[in-house]
């Protein structure tokens, strides 16, 4: 076993490892990200968006983590366990082979403690395994007093909260009392189990080491129970599944909420400064997502999520994300004692955009809701009167000029895709009316939805370039505007819609990926380094699909397949060139575009292989 001093020097030596080189597990309340080298480098408690126990990820000498690494390692590979979240990484060693298995269980009641499992296995030869403990609550603010627990255990106090790490195994704590560590030598057969429990109870202070295969087998079935519901099997299936388990891992299991990404502070470019909190429930992106779930056939999501909806859909106006609890998050601060990922700060907690009007979101929640009914979701009077609300909301705020889906700093402009969404908004709550009694004048709605057309049309259609721009006056392209054939504004092959799409790529495309909109500080007020936005390539896929060319999209999408990691997770963005991934990480709107996007290609080989029959 290593001396109790030789932690500290163990993990000064573990560098930034790349955002790839991270897997996610989670017990759909929090969420770690585990790296190649078996370092646990993020993970936030009690829950997404509370402050961090092991942070890493934006401080590699200070966040903390929990290691568990083999030593000289020659190849690694990796895998989630069957239709699972439950991880299983293969070490290849000079002298033997290891694996490492690591989970969350899924707890059967809200409260009940988070359990982190590791379970390291030798299946050949023999080999060394450095263990290193190293927590640092509160965003490494707090310095916690590590003290022995049990057998081979030790525990912490932070603030209401007791912090259990067991092991089967001696480990050794070091003076400070700020880590704890060792090094095993496992022979061929040899399992040893690690287990990091937080917010267990002086009357129940049990880490669950003595019940981790017992854990094991029962997550491992909850999470084929739970993709079991899933009625796809066309194209690209296995990777359709994997974003579905990915943002199953982002949904808080009471809340129906889904956590926008589960990092802050990856930075999209380097020499910018765009590093934000993404840890929140933004109604967009979670309404995208859930549209996907539904087409897949999960409604019980869709029925919390409706459910959560009430709680923040009785206030004037609806913002664009709110926290867990249904409530604004923190206002936007930056964390100085933290150097950011690669050091490139700052480290954002909050973030400043939820106080921007974002009209868009009216028109995402009515789809999701709009689909939740069609495919027979129940409303019962309080969601009717919340969806009511809603459309008078549209009426009365669709002429503002607002922020729209990218949030940018600027002063607000009137968003062609704003317009879009109202248009949607009241389209699909027009449909509801005539599926359920909502109390609304439809005259009175279908006057409006023409008048936001009208406008559409007028402003937001560049005759002489021939193609729909970003916002009303413009001439810049926003591949948001990829989404109108999705949301039946028009028919895809529309000659303006066929034009738009030609002007985006012309203008936006590098190598068939697309930016958001151009790049620089015209467009956002932000400035520095923009990089090719994962999600909008995806929209491509979703408009070619549509426009029936097949071919094409399934050629970029197979391109995008190839640009996830091995374990089939998306950050936010590509680097231009290099299609590295930056920004947070994973990121829902990203594993949402994929499934939008294998789900139109499988509908246009559905009409594909038709026509071929009647021909």
């Amino acid at each position: 076993m290593n001396a109790p001093d030789a932690v500290p020097d163990l993990l000064s030596r573990c560098d930034y490892e790349p955002i790839d080189a991270y897997a996610i597990i989670g017990d759909c309340r929090s969420a770690a990200l585990v790296s190649r080298t078996g370092s646990v480098d993020w993970l936030c408690m009690p829950h997404f968006s509370a402050p961090s126990v092991f942070a890493a990820l934006l401080d590699r000498r200070h966040g903390g983590r929990l290691l568990i690494r083999p030593r000289d390692v020659v190849r690694v590979s990796r895998r989630y366990r069957g239709g699972s979240s439950v991880l299983k990484t293969t070490f290849e060693c000079a002298s033997g082979r290891v694996s490492l298995t690591d989970f969350m269980s899924i707890p059967k009641q809200d409260d009940a403690p988070h359990r982190l499992f590791r379970i390291v296995e030798c299946e050949a030869g023999e080999v060394l395994v450095d263990v290193a403990y190293q927590p640092r609550p509160d965003y490494a603010r707090a310095q916690p007093d590590i003290a022995p627990h049990g057998e081979f255990g030790w525990a912490y106090r932070h603030a209401d909260a007791v912090v259990l790490f067991d092991a089967d195994t001696p480990l050794a704590l070091d003076e400070t009392r700020r880590h704890v560590g060792g090094t095993c030598r496992l022979v061929c057969g040899e399992i040893v189990r690690f287990a990091f429990a937080y917010g267990v109870t002086a009357k129940d202070s049990d880490s669950g080491l003595d019940h981790c295969d017992g854990h094991l087998d029962e997550t491992l079935a909850w999470w084929r129970h739970w993709i079991d519901q899933c009625a796809y099997d066309g194209f690209q299936a296995d990777a359709v599944v994997r974003s579905c388990l990915t943002l199953k891992l982002l949904a808080h299991r009471s809340s129906g909420a889904v956590m926008a990404a589960l990092t802050t502070s990856l930075p999209e470019s380097f020499d910018s400064g765009r590093n934000w909190d993404y840890r929140y429930c933004w109604l967009r992106d979670t309404s995208l997502l859930l549209q996907s779930f539904i087409d897949l056939g999960f409604q019980r999501e869709s029925k919390a999520f409706l459910a959560w909806l009430l709680r923040v859909g009785r206030k004037p106006r609806l913002q664009p994300f709110y926290d867990l609890n249904a409530q604004p998050p923190p206002d936007e601060t930056i964390l100085p004692h933290l150097e950011g990922y690669l050091g490139r700060g700052p480290v954002r907690i909050g973030n400043a955009a939820h106080g921007q009007l974002q009209l868009d979101i009216y028109g995402e929640v009515l789809q999701t809701a709009c689909s939740f009914v069609a495919r027979g979701g129940l409303l019962n009077d309080d969601k009717k009167q919340l969806l009511s609300s809603f459309g008078a909301a549209v009426c009365r705020l669709w002429r503002e000029p607002d922020a729209s889906i990218w949030e940018p700093r600027t002063a607000p402009r009137h968003y062609t895709y704003s317009k879009l969404m109202c248009w949607v908004a009241l389209e699909r709550l027009i449909d509801l009316q005539t599926r359920v009694p909502l109390g609304m004048a439809l005259p009175y709605l279908r006057a409006e939805r023409a008048r936001i057309r009208r406008e559409i049309e007028m402003h937001g259609f560049d005759s002489r370039l021939g193609s729909y721009v970003g916002y009303f006056g413009g001439s810049e392209p926003d591949a948001s505007l990829l989404l109108m054939a999705r949301y039946a504004y028009a028919d895809a092959n529309d000659p303006r819609l066929r034009a738009t799409f030609r002007y985006i790529h012309e203008r936006l495309a590098v190598d068939g990926f697309l930016y958001r909109y151009p790049p620089g500080a015209a467009y956002d007020g932000i400035g520095g380094t923009e990089n090719l936005f994962a999600v909008c390539s995806f929209w491509a896929v979703d408009y070619l699909a549509r426009a029936g060319e097949i071919d094409a999209a399934i050629r970029l999408f197979e391109r995008l397949l190839a640009c996830a990691n091995d374990v089939g997770l998306y950050a936010e963005q590509f680097e231009v060139n290099s299609l590295r991934p930056l920004g947070n990480y994973p990121q829902a709107f990203s594993h949402s575009g994929l499934i939008t996007a294998a789900l139109a290609i499988d509908q246009a080989l559905a009409g594909r292989r038709g026509q071929q029959i009647t021909a």
